[in-house]
């Protein structure tokens, strides 16, 4: 399937006859679907390259797998996306948490938008970080007040993902 590559998003053309990109949102509930495309995050875009499913042109140019990552490491995602990839790889459905003040939001396998409500929000932080106490108790008070666990994803510096459920508890 053909992606083309515009301002750091990946469109898919929904064309009469093909409906993978269709099925890629309704039943794997990747990216944002409007009448005539799919439109992708660089991450979702470059996990699905990965996985052979998806090739990604960029002005009419076949982009290497190499390019890509460099450019979610140019934009300094590289930690988000190793998120993002070890959460797919373990089946869960993941859709982003910008409204909540966190990376994602992280829905339990065979669920998803529409079906139920996200179990998690997940904010990644990078071990080299220092992470100020009154930003990390709006993180855990706003995942309280919408009913969701935090899990804090921590990248360290060999690239490694150590997660932490991080719960309100009440004296």
């Amino acid at each position: 399937m053909r992606g083309d590559l515009c301002e750091g998003i990946v469109t898919i053309k929904i064309e009469a006859g093909n409906q993978r990109a269709v099925s890629l949102n309704q039943k794997s509930q990747f990216g944002k679907l409007s009448e005539d495309c799919l439109e992708l995050s660089l991450i979702e875009a470059c996990y699905l390259m990965e996985r052979g499913r998806l090739d990604i042109y960029e002005d009419d140019e076949k982009c290497e797998a190499d390019y890509i990552i460099g450019l979610i490491k140019d934009q300094e995602i590289y930690g988000k996306y190793l998120v993002y990839r070890d959460l797919k790889n373990r089946g869960y459905i993941i859709k982003t948490g910008f409204k909540y003040g966190s990376e994602f939001r992280l829905y339990e396998r065979g669920t998803g938008p529409g079906h139920a409500h996200s179990d998690f929000l997940v904010k990644v932080l990078y071990e080299t970080n220092q992470v100020n106490v009154l930003d990390f108790a709006s993180y855990v008070r706003v995942s309280h007040g919408v009913n969701k666990k935090l899990l804090l994803a921590v990248v360290d510096d060999d690239l490694d993902v150590t997660y932490y459920n991080i719960e309100w508890t009440r004296p």
